[in-house]
């Protein structure tokens, strides 16, 4: 996530949210008016995108805001102050929504992703997220998972070979859809393959492919698909996974588990700007 990437989305989602315009904060206060907007916490979280995203929303708004948030990754609480920007008050009005909006989704993304992170301690387990992203946020979300303790997978489609059910359905087998991959891609990339069966999982070791993933198994075939592959290949658990089940997965000696749930059903954490006028 380099400066000039995320510089160019802020302004998109600015120009977005103020269109012509606030026509509200206008009519109001004056072009010369200064102020002070903090950022408090209405509930405990892990913080992510308050040490550079958010304050980079002020600045995009006017490079003459100063902003300050708390370290991401930092554990808050309740009533804590975790951001301070002081500017003019028309702009710090016009960056609020963008600032809070991605405040509060990062936020969200990490805390639930670090309570997965918890219920695996002392097991030799990652937690990886998915592409089920929000469509123009997967850098930003992604970048959140990380913060919360988690692993990236792929970032797009161009990130790594993974065969799934549709693949395999349309070439007919796990071998041919193998097949047409090796003929087309670096040696240097590793293969992954989606099994729903045992009987997958055999023909992806007679294909010596990198990477199982076990998708939508439940834990006896699972724990018979890790004795099988024994080490052969990376592991990888996905589907149906929740806090409840995580760690029983973790348990059947799996090496990955992809939980599609970090990125597209973390609550928004509950944060608010507080204006003070100079």
């Amino acid at each position: 996530m380099d400066d000039q990437f995320l510089r160019k989305n802020l302004h998109h989602f600015l120009a977005e949210d103020i269109g012509s315009g606030d026509l509200t904060s206008e009519a109001i206060f004056s072009h010369s008016q200064k102020g002070k907007a903090l950022f408090i916490a209405k509930e405990d979280f892990i913080s992510a995108g308050l040490e550079r995203i958010a304050p980079e929303v002020f600045r995009c708004q006017n490079h003459a805001i100063s902003c300050v948030g708390v370290a991401d990754g930092t554990t808050v609480t309740c009533g804590d102050v975790i951001l301070t920007a002081e500017g003019p008050v028309l702009d710090l009005l016009k960056a609020e929504r963008v600032a809070l909006n991605l405040a509060q989704r990062l936020c969200g993304i990490a805390t639930l992703t670090a309570s997965f992170v918890e219920m695996l301690k002392n097991l030799p387990v990652a937690v990886v997220d998915t592409r089920k992203t929000t469509p123009g946020l997967r850098v930003l979300e992604k970048y959140a998972v990380r913060v919360g303790g988690g692993r990236n997978h792929r970032l797009s489609l161009a990130d790594g070979i993974l065969i799934k059910d549709n693949h395999i359905a349309a070439c007919g087998s796990i071998t041919e859809a193998v097949r047409r991959v090796r003929a087309q891609v670096p040696h240097t990339l590793k293969i992954e393959v989606e099994t729903e069966n045992l009987g997958q999982v055999r023909e992806c070791l007679e294909c010596k492919v990198e990477i199982i993933m076990l998708d939508n198994m439940n834990l006896t075939m699972m724990q018979q698909a890790v004795k099988l592959i024994n080490h052969q290949a990376l592991v990888e658990a996905s589907g149906g996974v929740n806090l409840a089940n995580i760690r029983r997965i973790a348990k059947t000696g799996v090496d990955l588990i992809s939980v599609g749930a970090l990125t597209h059903s973390a609550p928004a954490k509950d944060i608010s700007m507080r204006l003070v006028t100079s």
